[in-house]
């Protein structure tokens, strides 16, 4: 079993390849340097390919090496500080070596209802592990998980990445018991459960074939649909103009000869209004872009209601009162 924290003989400084050597055997190595070059290809730009090139490293290493973290910088250009500080910053790359299977708990909130902590407490206590430890014979290492991203299936177990659904304490832990007697293990919806060496390949852009085997989605994933299809139910259009609307047909233009009182008579206020009630605020189109300036009394909001000879008589009174100030002041 593992250190579950600062386990350091993985990264030993002594571990740590000489400068212009990346520890790896000419076979191993070329083949590396090979593979990294289809992935760098696929990018403009040559360092966007250090994540896909880090899983490469772990489908060799079984983690994010040293030696791997050399032959990142050497083939990307980088130190060997900007590698790791990438390597360091996500979960999925491991910092020291990871078993063959990585089973994760999901242990947040819906799943820790629905029992979540009672399955992680009986495969820990079953294999004799702690959070982010691997078993004597390095085939599980568990993972305590925040989140599987399936709560409709809850509690949830991952195994390297595939789906195992609605989990018991007692699944759970014939689940880790087949998976170290190499029994094949068919994911809930998913294939047969490959190793973490092998699915870090995957991650780097090396297709296995794997992609449509098993259901994609079940059920529960799917109830919402079913029920809105038998009720006949849709989501309203988008507002025409706005992103993702579909357009209807421009209407041709009247003729420049056609007589002018045939036109429809045209309120100009109305182009504002629309443009306030089809679009959100900052979206292309919308009122707060295009909408022309409003008056003060608008604009702050004042009560202008009120009889139109009332409305009059008070602006009369404003000018007068304007004018002896202004004849006032020049006195």
């Amino acid at each position: 079993m593992t250190d579950q924290l600062h386990e350091v003989s993985a990264i030993a400084p002594s571990a740590v390849p000489a400068p212009g050597s990346t520890g790896y055997t000419p076979a191993v190595e070329a083949q590396l340097r090979s593979d990294c070059a289809a992935i760098i290809a696929r990018y403009p730009e040559p360092r966007s390919a250090l994540l896909p090139m880090l899983h490469l490293i772990q489908s060799v290493d079984s983690f994010v090496s040293p030696r791997g973290v050399a032959l990142c910088a050497d083939v990307l250009g980088l130190t060997r500080a900007e590698v790791s500080a990438v390597a360091t910053f996500y979960s999925q790359y491991k910092r020291k070596p990871n078993g063959r299977y990585t089973v994760g708990v999901c242990t947040n909130t819906l799943c820790a209802i629905m029992g979540g902590d009672d399955v992680y407490d009986a495969v820990s206590a079953h294999l004799g592990i702690g959070n982010d430890e691997t078993t004597d014979d390095d085939a599980i290492t568990l993972e305590r998980l925040e989140c599987n991203a399936a709560c409709d299936y809850a509690p949830v177990v991952m195994v390297n990445w595939e789906f195992f659904d609605n989990v018991t304490p007692a699944r759970a832990v014939e689940l880790v018991d087949d998976l170290r007697s190499g029994t094949p293990v068919t994911a809930d919806r998913g294939p047969v459960v490959q190793s973490f060496r092998d699915v870090s390949r995957v991650l780097a852009g090396f297709e296995d074939g794997l992609v449509d085997d098993g259901p994609a989605a079940g059920g529960p994933t799917l109830v919402g649909l079913t029920i809105s299809r038998e009720h006949d139910w849709s989501a309203p259009a988008y507002p025409p103009g706005s992103p993702g609307a579909v357009d209807a047909p421009a209407e041709e233009a009247p003729s420049a000869e056609a007589p002018a009182d045939d036109a429809a008579p045209v309120d100009e206020a109305a182009p504002v209004e629309e443009a306030a009630d089809d679009a959100g605020v900052g979206e292309p189109g919308s009122s707060a872009e295009h909408a022309e300036p409003v008056g003060e009394a608008e604009s702050t909001g004042a009560d202008t209601r009120g009889e139109p000879e009332q409305q009059g008589e008070d602006s009369q009174g404003a000018a007068d009162e304007q004018s002896g100030a202004d004849e006032g002041s020049e006195s």
